[in-house]
């Protein structure tokens, strides 16, 4: 992973060079588990102001805590109840300029301002979901269609049985 120069440059340029890491670790790995922990550090180094990054995997009904990176989350996220639940319920990434805004929003973090979380797809059925977590309100505008296709190049690839 070349992470140089990731300080300086713009948020489009670190979302493409995400992209090229993710196609060349989709390659060569194929545990989802493995996966799922390479991506989630994979998205702290690449993408400035965020606090966290990581899967929430489904598990009957509600959202199992997957590897993360950042402090530690809440371990279950009821399925009515949040950002994550509403991208799961939606089957649609969810964009919250505000959390604080956000019917039912669950603070698994204080400091978290803004959130998006893309839901995984496989044969039309979520069966996860990568939250993104940012100190700042609106972080997320500029990255929402970058990270909508970081979900798309992962999705079959982390699909196992649950």
């Amino acid at each position: 992973m070349n992470t140089s120069n990731t300080t300086t440059q713009d948020d489009s340029v670190k979302v493409e060079q995400l992209l090229a890491y993710l196609t060349e670790e989709l390659k060569y790995e194929s545990d989802p588990i493995a996966l799922m922990a390479n991506i989630s550090a994979a998205i702290m180094v690449y993408i400035d102001r965020l606090n966290w990054a990581g899967f929430y995997l489904v598990k009957g009904e509600e959202l199992v805590l997957g590897p993360f990176q950042g402090l530690p989350a809440c371990s279950r996220l009821q399925k009515n109840k949040g950002v994550c639940a509403r991208a799961w319920q939606t089957a649609q990434a969810v964009k919250v300029d505000d959390v604080h805004q956000f019917p039912g929003h669950v603070a698994c973090d204080s400091a978290s301002q803004s959130e998006l979380v893309i839901p995984l797809r496989y044969q039309g059925e979520v069966y996860a979901v990568l939250d993104l977590d940012s100190p700042e309100t609106s972080r997320f505008t500029d990255l929402e269609a970058g990270f909508i296709q970081v979900g798309e190049m992962i999705e079959a690839a982390l699909y196992f049985e649950r």
